[in-house]
């Protein structure tokens, strides 16, 4: 890019950040009309020009019909590129033309020169209170440091310049359930694009990512009689070191007074306690109009004065509150916002500080901790390169908070607020977090305060527990006197032994632990009363348990994250009773594919489909009853899957047709779904490969899920699986297992209510799977909505597992979750304890079921009228939730479903293929070569796909000798073109094609080439769309031309 048209960018930057897509905009004033597309490309948006100057420009060809010798340029619109004709000139003006014009415009750089400041290019200032080592335990304990936050999640970052990964899901309670204090920071829940709009891959999109900050004012964007006269600081990333800190401290004296900072204490006088806390609040609040009214234009929110006798506001309620105030006082734009903290610790930190208003954050408490742990440096790290490591690890972690919801920018994620509450009143949020969706009530400002205080007193009392040492914390793994968990060795031993002995009665003493929670709190449905009926049905009127477990699945854990034996063992479990286990996204083995000499099957019924297509074959395809779409992972939603180098053997490799040795992780995104109308381009993909197949996508509950969930019916999926985000997982950064999505309470709740307002209910099924492990858990589940039950970690646990959370290292002890051969010897599950498993809570089920009144599972879908707040709950914070918004039953409308009755209609009936497969029959039923010829436009999708098949059904991988089903078509095709193509038949094209070329093409050929009387040159010219080759195993495809894009 020419210096020239860089100022233009970089001046117009500080003026308004940068807005993701996916967006094609079109545009016309009546003399010029044009379009320009996002700047991630994310639209696909083509374009033609014929011999007599007309233009069409659409997201795909073959709109219209227009004769191909008329046509002299094919080509696409770039990602953020515009195409502009302007009709008085008559002529295209090119976008490099227009970019130039505009940047020419106006002296830019002149404006830049006076401007921009970059913080590192200010002198260095004396370094102010560098901290107290003597104090810096009790520092912690105001804070609510645990010993996990300084071992787990601050040492892996300091050390190894990288995130900290985890497994296995989230056990313990959400923030509002825990009798532990914790940080505001924890009440927050990170949201994520699912579906309407992608996760940003911020590796493969790097280019487009930044964690560039601009603090201080920002200019009106409509005053150009002012431009170059606002001075802009920039920071290349906003974690501040002190040294960065004093410098912004001191900024006046050089810039000779162009920025003015005020420090703000957030502290108040501990002797006021928490009811001190509002009023402090309301004084801040005052403090910083007053201060931004006197012309500082940047205000530094410190906890630094914290001390035995000054308790610190939560940052982060104090940089929300101050932001919100001066927004509505009209003064936000009129200066920056920096927070010097001692709370901020981990990447959920500084990602819900940036979306709730921070331009930067000196974490100083942080680095006091990573100073102190010098002893246990590596080899060649001193304490600045730790400091330097913090940072690096941390802003690779927002990068990925950021991506997660499609985000490219700190500067388009600074205040934008891409957070759910979980558990916090509407009055509090109102005040001080104006705009954040909730959908469960709970504590307010009284409660944050008394958290705060407890962590004061801890600090600075006379406790002996707390005098040399942290709390041990106990929220990543289970610990004596820590957090509470529902996985803790007793209700594991229960578990295991009740399923191993067929013991029904050590079930009941499983399931009581886990069901009864009086006194320990775990989960929200923990907190729902059951409303028995008044006269109870006989147990044998009820539903049988045969037919219960046929609702049940396992959950998608791939061969690869756990070990053959523990994957097989799941798959013989669910095909003996009926149910269903789902692949994971790791392939699966040919073999499987057929049944055991003694008829046991280890087929998992449900093949998922995730954004690394590993082993998504043709094959894969046709053996499976449901076809699973993940979309999101309850664990690390927003996140592709991840399996580490270690785990990846030979045979791995091989099902997964990747590369011993080499970690696997699946990008964020579908590359071929940027988009609701790309995911029902999927669906229609998966389901002509293989017709009798359901279609499912998987969903992560986040408040807005029902809204998605009502796109995917529409998309015509039969399926949708709505997960928590306490499931389990194989591997993933521990903010996500933590911190990412929500209880699948909330998201059912919201996605049965928005399917049956909108009359959409009766045509998908919807399942529900994220922690389940009782009857009780089951029933909850369908009272709110759900056809059908996932089930994961208590199966594992059924198997062996227990619960090391050392999936990741490959190190499971029991065989369960590892590829090492000598551990993998230790696995001692069978089929018969998962089938007793799933029959013992099937039975539990039928109890409730008859206390309940009903007969079958039908009739209580739906049903939450027979649920309830739990009254007495003596809990000094979850005493005060509301779930009247989760409870809430839509009034029944006559002839409307509330249940899964109805099949949709896929509309297989119009596709080309079944012309082609009736032209093929010879071919299929005795392999004789076929040649056909047929036209083709491009409402023709997915040519190929049902014909593959068909063939792959009948010959498998290795399909038909090469060209034996040989297609010669002329015109325009519609997208996914040749998708999962078999071995065996080849598709020949003269004309062009759309999206999707090629997608997991699977040992077929394809050939794309303009027609003869077409006079462009083709490699100068468009022949393909969007995402080709996406997934492909085998095969080949020859593009005479150039593809849109990747």
């Amino acid at each position: 890019m020419d210096e020239q048209r860089r100022a233009f960018y970089e001046y117009h930057a500080a003026l308004m950040e940068p807005w993701d897509g996916p967006a094609a905009v079109a545009f016309t004033d009546g003399r010029q009309i044009g379009a320009t597309l996002d700047r991630n490309g994310l639209r696909p948006a083509r374009y033609l020009i014929t011999d007599d100057d007309l233009v069409v420009m659409a997201s795909e060809m073959g709109v219209l019909d227009i004769p191909s010798h008329k046509i002299v340029k094919k080509w696409r619109l770039q990602p953020g590129k515009m195409f502009l004709i302007d009709l008085e000139q008559g002529r295209i003006i090119d976008d490099s033309e227009v970019k130039t014009q505009l940047a020419s415009a106006n002296p830019y750089q002149d404006w830049l020169d006076k401007s921009q400041i970059h913080l590192q290019n200010l002198p260095s200032a004396a370094t102010g209170n560098g901290g107290d080592a003597a104090t810096l335990l009790d520092r912690q304990q105001a804070f609510g440091y645990t010993q996990e936050d300084v071992r787990m999640l601050i040492k892996p970052m300091a050390l190894t310049g990288q995130e900290a990964v985890g497994s296995m899901g989230a056990d313990n309670p959400i923030a509002v359930l825990s009798n532990m204090p914790k940080p505001l920071f924890n009440y927050f829940k990170q949201n994520f694009a699912q579906v309407t709009n992608p996760p940003i891959d911020p590796i493969r999109e790097e280019l487009v990512m930044s964690l560039v900050s601009l603090i201080g004012p920002r200019p009106n964007l409509l005053d150009i009689n002012s431009a170059g006269s606002h001075m802009r600081l920039e920071v290349h990333q906003p974690i501040l070191t002190n040294k960065d800190l004093e410098r912004i401290r001191n900024i006046e004296q050089t810039t000779q007074g162009a920025f003015r900072t005020q420090t703000l204490d957030i502290c108040y006088a501990a002797e006021l306690g928490a009811a001190g806390m509002e009023g402090a609040l309301t004084a801040l609040c005052a403090q910083a109009e007053a201060a931004v009214r006197a012309g500082h234009n940047i205000l530094i929110l410190s906890d630094r004065g914290v001390s035995a006798a000054r308790i610190a506001i939560p940052a982060l309620l104090a940089t929300s509150a101050v932001h919100h105030h001066l927004v509505r006082a009209g003064l936000r734009t009129e200066s920056g916002l920096v927070v010097e903290t001692g709370t901020a610790r981990e990447v959920h930190h500084f990602a819900v500080l940036a979306g709730y208003g921070a331009e930067a954050i000196n974490p100083y408490l942080a680095f006091e901790t990573i100073s102190a742990m010098q002893a246990e440096y590596p080899e060649g790290v001193n304490e600045a390169e730790a400091h330097k490591r913090f940072i690096k690890s941390a802003g690779k972690g927002i990068l990925k908070v950021m991506s997660k919801m499609g985000i490219s920018t700190y500067q388009s994620y600074c205040g934008a607020q891409i957070f759910d509450a979980i558990g916090l009143k509407s009055e509090f949020i109102d005040t001080y977090f104006t705009g954040t969706a909730s959908m469960v009530e709970g504590i307010g400002l009284k409660e944050v305060a008394e958290e705060t205080e407890r962590w004061h007193r801890d600090a600075y009392g006379n406790a002996p527990v707390y005098a040399n040492a942290l709390d041990v914390g106990g929220d990543y793994a289970f610990r004596i006197r820590g957090e509470h968990h529902a996985w803790t060795p007793e209700t594991i031993g229960k578990l295991q032994h009740a399923t191993r002995a067929n013991d029904a009665k050590t079930f009941t003493e499983f399931s009581t632990l886990i069901n009864e929670q009086n006194e320990r709190l775990l989960t929200l449905r923990g907190l729902f009363d059951i409303k028995f009926a008044d006269k109870p049905i006989p147990l044998d009127e009820v539903e049988p348990a045969k037919e219960i477990v046929k609702r049940f699945a396992t959950g998608a854990m791939s061969f690869g994250s756990i070990s053959w034996e523990a994957h097989t063992t799941m798959a013989i479990a669910m095909n003996r009773i009926g149910g269903k286990s789902n692949t994971g996204e790791g392939g699966e083995e040919r073999s499987r594919f057929k049944p055991l000499e003694n008829g046991d099957s280890m087929r998992s019924a449900i093949k998922q489909v995730a954004s690394g297509r590993f082993g998504v074959t043709t094959e894969y395809l046709v053996n499976a009853d449901d076809l699973q779409i993940k979309m999101a992972q309850g664990a690390k939603p927003g996140e592709g899957g991840q399996l580490p180098g270690h785990k990846v053997s030979e045979w791995i490799a091989k099902v997964r047709h990747s590369t011993p040795g080499v970690g696997l992780i699946s990008p964020p995104p579908h590359h071929d779904i940027y988009s609701i109308e790309d995911l029902a381009q999927l669906i229609h993909d998966l389901k002509n490969v293989n017709p009798q197949a359901r279609i499912s996508v998987k969903l992560v509950s986040e408040i807005g899920v029902g809204t998605v969930a009502a796109g995917v019916s529409k998309a015509h999926a039969d399926h949708v699986t709505i997960a928590g985000y306490d499931g389990g997982t194989g591997a993933s950064p521990l903010t996500s297992i933590k911190h990412a999505g929500s209880p699948w309470e909330i998201g059912l709740a919201e996605t049965h209510q928005t399917l049956v307002l909108n009359k959409l209910r009766g045509r998908i099924s919807v399942q529900v799977d994220g922690g389940m492990r009782t009857g009780r858990d089951v029933i909850i589940g369908a009272l709110l909505g759900a056809d059908e039950f996932g089930f994961a970690t208590a199966p594992l646990i059924v198997e062996g597992c227990i619960m090391m959370r050392k999936c990741h290292l490959n190190t499971c002890p029991v065989g369960v979750a590892t590829q090492d051969p000598e551990l993998r010897k230790r696995f001692t599950g069978k089929p018969e304890h998962v089938v007793n498993y799933f029959f013992f809570v099937a039975e539990e089920v039928r109890q409730l079921m008859a206390q309940l009144g009903f007969r079958t599972i039908n009739e209580m879908i739906g049903r939450s009228d027979k649920l309830d707040m739990r009254r007495a709950i003596n809990h000094w914070k979850a005493s005060g939730l509301d779930f009247s918004k989760l409870l809430h039953q839509p009034t029944p409308v006559p002839g409307v479903a509330i249940y899964n009755c109805e099949r949709q209609d896929h509309g297989l009936d119009k596709a080309l293929d079944n012309q082609l497969i009736a032209k093929a029959k010879l071919a299929l039923e005795s392999g004789k070569a076929v040649r056909i010829e047929t036209p083709v436009k491009n409402v023709n999708r997915t040519v190929g796909a049902m014909l593959s098949g068909r063939v792959v059904e009948r010959y498998g991988h290795e399909g038909l000798p090469e060209d034996t089903i040989y297609v010669k078509l002329n015109g325009i095709a519609g997208q996914s073109f040749g998708a999962w193509l078999a071995h065996g038949v080849t598709l020949e094209l003269e004309g062009e094609a759309n999206d999707y070329v090629g997608k997991g093409l699977s040992g077929g050929r394809i050939a794309v080439y303009p027609p003869a009387d077409c006079p462009i040159v083709p490699e100068q010219n468009i022949i393909a769309g969007n995402t080709a080759l996406y997934g492909a195993i085998t095969g080949e495809c020859f593009l005479r031309g150039e593809r849109d894009r990747e």
